[in-house]
């Protein structure tokens, strides 16, 4: 098969044509793999039977050219000379279950795994009904949406079935390796050389003894890197050790604090000689954002694979056929291939080769992602590369808008205030924290300073000002304000910088609990429109200033939108016939007379605000005009008659673009933007600032440690954001700060569970350290360094092993293994939290309904749930260990009969 590209203004390619082109050449390799490839067909159904189609993450590894299950142990762990496939599937509200399949290839991984994992992935995209995305992973590229299955980071592992190396099971503490923790929202920790010269004073380390685990800190890192760490490690003690390993942190720069720590780090690792390596620089992120985007058309022509492009960003949903395949190329970072429902079977299963033969031919590296999907499941990545992107039997509903003018038209609904605030996701939908029923205060920007505007003449707007809005409005009794920041389009360069800067006064007056909005000219919010009941009225240019005589205008034009007193607005556009539009409703003044325009495509209630809003704008005599009807005086005011928009209503849905959680950090010593997949509360950082991309609007969330630079260059790349998006957004987007502790429902809602006390009660780095290191918590035992765990000579006979690595004694043949697998003695000083009664946690599994013969020697049958973690011991026997004790014996026996425990 021959691949080539060929750009929008080339004709397809014909055999005379040169053109530079990649020709794939059968090998021994390949054709193994097509004969796996006629095997699998044959045997699809046998290999796929215990794939569960159920909610949740399933994970197989590619071992002799077979998927074998991944124990959830062992999840977010990867073998380097691997390749894995994972099935995420995900319960959407209202709109049933997607799926997306990855698979992942290790750096060591060979050609004949990486073939196996691709061909396995296109058979269970075709036993999942073709549905599901497929997603190519590459070890250290991970997606955002692959880190996000694991919130506590990736471990890569030394190793791997093609490279001879052994895995290790579960529960097994002959370990001895250490590990490299890197990165501080999507974190991954990689095997290094158990030695002193592996260490850098920016990064943090590992050392994993298997019943012990030693956390250094370099004194460079952060305290949000050190947080991840810490987490990383105990979710090695809980998923891996059954919650038998004990945690100890040492503060690379204040070694001494932790003389214990020190020894055992010492005697692993040796004594320490000359100094630690500098910092190594964090890998810069991909500028996927300013990459270009071209969209090509892949089909056959005499058995060449042809690609051809189609159009460049900003792209349509329109240039996508159902009978055709498609590649999505944004500039070399992503590659995403559309299969359409109508095409071939044959293009269909080959979409994925395709891809990888597309990028062999642009010359990409492996590090590129690559993404397969089918027409109606489309992955929200994908529908973002679009300007509008309307899903079949999608119904109207708030946001329509019209390309005329692109002022919003909404439909009328009617708020119940209360709903709003008990279901806050409804709020962020609608974009209202309430039913505008507050109270409001609007001030001018006059000569630099804020001057009060009559409440008399709330809601008109002039082009030639600013303003700002305070709304005042209560949540469960309590205040909570929003300013807005309202920019005409006509007002000078210091007077918008004084209006930010008169909005951090007020701000300040209010000690920071308002929520910041910045509105241009033109492009009001939808809550907005609401406070201003209807009457909301924008002026082209001049000035609402007291004393100033705005220039002389003649006749002027208004457009009126709106159903009612929650959605209407006046806007003011050029008095000729053609901005006329026959769906609306427009008024003309004149110094005579005020006319009411109706179009025949407007709607009564839409007439009935029109007549509410020239009420507004003028008390001189109305004089109803009926499309089709004018008369002569009506055409000479707006300079005689001219086309204007006159066919069927000219809408268009605003398209239904699934937010986006970006994280802004200068901690790195640059700052950065760092997408988090599948976010909640949890992932919104204090120590940063977050941008939330809800398409209608862009929130910028700051956190109360996010420092003054953060803040600053989170603005500017709010707006770079919106300039450099592939599907042409609207630089004059709102942009809402808020700040942590003073979210808005329109915020809050995009989060699904929200707590409002998280702030004050979670754990800090400081509050969990402190928990490690609570002497009242800590055993009281002293370590055996001249212990063989310790001593990684060959000849010793020691026998440790890293996992995944050569292993030099017999994997232990028993749950509880001898002296070897006992945890390092630690004093109370040293920093580390307690192992479990007995220092023996077992597998429930060998637990439970066994007789006393079956279980492991030195399990007490009367006692087996001395054996169990806290977890464990919690879920099967629905109370905690301490409340148990509490119980009479015979309430205990119960529990234990029915738990299979007795």
């Amino acid at each position: 098969m021959e691949y080539r590209v060929e750009s929008k203004n080339e004709k397809p390619w014909s055999k005379d044509a040169a053109r530079p082109s990649l020709r794939q050449k059968p090998t021994k390799e390949t054709l193994s793999l097509f004969q796996f490839s006629r095997m699998m067909d044959d045997d699809n159904q046998e290999t796929f039977k215990n794939v569960s189609q159920k909610p949740g993450l399933q994970i197989w590894t590619i071992n002799n050219m077979q998927m074998v299950p991944v124990p959830a142990q062992g999840f977010g762990n990867f073998f380097e000379g691997d390749c894995y496939i994972i099935l995420h599937i995900s319960q959407n509200k209202g709109s049933g279950q997607s799926a997306d399949i990855h698979y992942w290839i290790g750096n060591s991984s060979s050609q004949d795994e990486q073939g196996a994992a691709a061909i396995y992935v296109t058979q269970l995209d075709e036993h999942l009904g073709g549905s599901p995305v497929q997603h190519r992973e590459s070890q250290g590229n991970e997606s955002a949406m692959f880190r996000s299955y694991f919130k506590n980071g990736l471990i890569y592992k030394k190793g791997g079935v093609a490279s001879g190396f052994h895995h290790v099971e579960p529960n097994v503490y002959n370990v001895l390796r250490l590990l490299h923790v890197k990165g501080r929202k999507h974190v991954t920790a990689t095997e290094v050389e158990v030695s002193w010269n592996s260490f850098n004073n920016g990064d943090i380390f590992l050392l994993d003894m298997g019943k012990a685990i030693v956390q250094w800190n370099g004194p460079q890192s952060n305290k949000r890197e050190k947080l991840k760490a810490v987490l990383l490690a105990q979710d090695v003690r809980d998923r891996e050790r059954g919650g038998r390993a004990q945690i100890g942190v040492v503060e690379g720069g204040a070694e001494r604090d932790s003389p214990e720590l020190m020894k055992i780090m010492t005697a692993v690792l040796g004594q320490r000689s000359g100094q630690l390596k500098e910092a190594v620089a964090d890998d810069e992120p991909d500028q996927v954002q300013n990459a270009s985007v071209r969209l090509y058309q892949v089909f056959e022509n005499g058995g060449n694979l042809v690609v051809q492009e189609v159009a460049t960003q900003p792209l349509t949903q329109d240039l996508l056929h159902s009978s055709d395949c498609y590649i999505a190329d944004q500039g070399g970072s992503s590659v995403m291939v559309w299969k359409g429902k109508q095409a071939s079977k044959v293009e269909r299963q080959e979409a994925l080769n395709r891809a990888l033969g597309y990028m062999k031919a642009k010359k990409y590296p492996q590090s590129t992602s690559v993404d397969v999907m089918s027409e109606g499941g489309e992955s929200a990545m994908f529908k973002h590369l679009f300007k509008s992107w309307r899903d079949k039997g999608q119904t109207q509903g708030l946001g329509a808008t019209y390309n005329v003018g692109k002022i919003a038209k909404v439909d009328q609904v009617k708020f119940d205030v209360m709903e709003l605030h008990a279901r806050p996701e409804l709020a962020a939908q609608q974009r209202m924290v309430d039913d505008a029923s507050g109270d409001v205060k609007v001030w001018r920007i006059e000569k630099l300073e804020l001057a009060e505007v009559n409440p008399n003449t709330y809601g008109q707007f002039y082009g030639g000002d600013c303003y700002l809005v305070l709304y005042t409005y209560q949540i469960s009794n309590q205040q909570q304000y929003i300013l807005y920041m309202w920019q005409g389009r006509h007002a000078t360069k210091d007077e918008i910088t004084a209006c930010a800067f008169q909005a951090v006064n007020v701000d300040n007056k209010y000690n920071g609990a308002p929520v910041q909005v910045r509105v241009i000219m033109g492009k009001e919010p939808r809550h907005f429109l609401a406070i201003f009941k209807g009457k909301l009225i924008i002026f082209e240019g001049g000035t609402g200033r007291p004393g100033v005589v705005n220039p002389e205008r003649g006749p002027r034009l208004f457009q009126v939108r709106g159903t009612n007193e929650l959605n209407t607005k006046a806007t003011e556009v050029p008095s000729r016939a053609s901005s006329l539009n026959t769906n609306d409703v427009f008024v003309l003044q004149t110094d005579h007379v005020c006319n009411l325009w109706y179009g025949k495509g407007c709607s009564g209630d839409e007439r009935v605000m029109g007549r509410s809003v020239s009420e507004a704008l003028s008390k001189q005599d109305k004089q109803v005009v009926m499309e089709g009807q004018e008369p002569a005086e009506f055409w000479v005011a707006l300079g005689g008659k001219a086309p204007y928009a006159c066919d069927k209503r000219l809408q268009r849905e605003e398209p239904p673009h699934s937010p986006r959680l970006f994280e802004c950090s200068n901690q790195t010593g640059c700052f950065r933007m760092t997408e988090v997949h599948d976010y909640a509360q949890s992932d919104l950082d204090e120590d940063d600032v977050m941008l939330l991309d809800t398409w209608e609007e862009i929130f910028l969330w700051v956190g109360d440690s996010a420092n003054e630079y953060e803040t600053k260059e989170a603005w500017n790349s709010a707006q770079d954001y919106l300039r450099t998006h592939p599907a042409g957004r609207d630089t004059e987007t709102p942009i809402v700060s808020v700040k942590q502790g003073y979210e808005p429902p329109t915020f809050t809602g995009w989060f699904g569970a929200w707590d409002p006390h998280k702030w004050s009660g979670g754990n800090s780095y400081e509050e969990m350290t402190k928990k490690l290191s609570d002497p009242a918590s800590l055993a009281q035992i002293s370590v055996d360094l001249s212990n063989s765990f310790f001593n990684k000579s060959p000849a010793s006979g020691g026998g440790y092993r890293a996992p995944g690595g050569p292993t030099g004694s017999p994997r232990p043949s028993s749950p509880i293994s001898p002296s070897a697998h006992r945890a390092p003695s630690l004093s109370p000083s040293s920093g580390f939290s307690p192992s479990g009664p007995g220092g023996m946690y077992l597998d429930p599994e060998i637990l439970i309904n066994k007789s006393p013969s079956e279980l492991p020697q030195g399990v007490d049958p009367g006692s087996r749930e001395d054996h169990l973690t806290d977890a464990a011991f919690e879920n099967l026997l629905g109370t905690t260990r301490s409340d148990f004790k509490r119980l009479p014996k015979w309430r205990q026996s119960d529990l234990k009969k029915k738990a299979g425990l007795f």
